[in-house]
């Protein structure tokens, strides 16, 4: 039992209250005094609330930026693998010249890959510092995975290509003869 304070003794001296009823308010007070406060949250608790909810929320935005780095890492070996496992080997003394990267590059091919290349049935991709010749099959996995990595491919549609010329372009142009063997 809590001590009475002085206050009290005197009422218990005088015999105003009962020790009883005496020892139930000094427990109520001891329980005041040393109870929480029921009351919300102090300024301070809802403060550190609200930092780990941020801290939470950058968290979960960076694993999520990490993971999407890593799957575009894994695409673009898979994208390599592909092209070491199905590069066509550029055989040939003919230069094919192509324009990657804002300048004109050439690669060594056959006459019959240069038939392959204009027709689409060949593409070109980037492999690193080189460039390689790939079959359309390969070349469209390639784009599937990356498509930044894929330089030259004829065999795409309209949809993919430049826009179609107008009618009467096509009209004034017809007039001049374009040679089937022109190698720039």
């Amino acid at each position: 039992m809590a001590k009475p304070n002085p206050l009290q003794e005197q009422l218990l001296k005088a015999g105003l209250v009962k020790k009883s009823k005496l020892a139930e308010v000094a427990r109520e007070q001891h329980k005041a005094k040393h109870a929480r406060a029921a009351s919300g949250p102090s300024e301070i608790a809802l403060e550190a609330e609200r930092a780990r909810a941020g801290k939470a929320e950058r968290d979960r935005a960076l694993s999520l930026e990490r993971k999407a780095q890593a799957r575009t890492m894994e695409l673009r070996a898979q994208a390599r693998q592909i092209i070491e496992d199905k590069k066509v080997a550029g055989a040939g003394d003919s230069e094919y010249r192509f324009t990657a990267d804002g300048a004109i590059r050439a690669i060594l091919v056959s006459d019959d890959q240069r038939r392959q290349l204009s027709s689409g049935l060949l593409v070109i991709v980037r492999h690193g510092e080189r460039h390689e010749l790939l079959p359309r099959a390969a070349g469209d996995k390639v784009r599937e995975r990356d498509p930044g990595m894929v330089v030259l491919d004829h065999g795409l549609g309209a949809d993919a290509g430049p826009a179609p010329a107008s009618s009467d372009d096509d009209a004034y142009y017809a007039q001049f003869q374009v040679p089937d063997d022109l190698v720039w």
